[in-house]
């Protein structure tokens, strides 16, 4: 049944569309968490272990968000890796057990993924009408904006 929340059907399929390609970025980003969780070796290892689980753990709970704002749109949610990696905007890095490697390739995709939400806001607003997802990638990216403090800080 289609939905009928005062959005064209043409706006609605663009941003189920955009919103796959940010829930494909948010899954690369916790797949490469976790293999940082997993891997990390440095003197402070339980803090950065304990660290990455709060990360990930986090925005897991986006995922799942993001995959429910498509289907309430009316539109499949994106579920396999093949096309979560052909639609993210993050890349994959060599793996690393170096904590500091860890934290600048994490900062740079918590910073492409803001850039990218800040758009978003812009298009879901102005282009598709939509203020409600326009609102709810304004909620992730203040997420990230708080992820990318936390690691900067790591890094002084």
């Amino acid at each position: 049944m289609k939905a009928d929340i005062g959005i064209s059907e043409k706006n609605m399929q663009a941003v189920a569309k955009k919103l796959n390609q940010v829930l494909a970025d948010e899954y690369v980003l916790a797949a490469k968490i976790r293999n940082y969780h997993w891997n990390v070796e440095c003197a402070n290892f339980m803090e950065m272990h304990k660290f990455y689980e709060d990360m990930y753990n986090a925005i897991d709970e986006v995922i799942d968000a993001i995959a429910e704002r498509v289907r309430m749109l009316g539109h499949y949610a994106e579920g396999r890796l093949k096309d979560f990696l052909a639609l993210t905007s993050l890349t994959e890095n060599e793996s690393t057990n170096n904590p500091k490697k860890q934290l600048q390739n994490l900062l740079s995709d918590h910073e492409t993924i803001i850039k990218s939400l800040r758009k978003d806001i812009t298009d879901f607003t102005d282009k598709y009408k939509d203020h409600g997802n326009a609102d709810f990638v304004t909620g992730l990216m203040e997420q990230h904006e708080k992820w990318a403090w936390f690691i900067r800080a790591y890094l002084k």
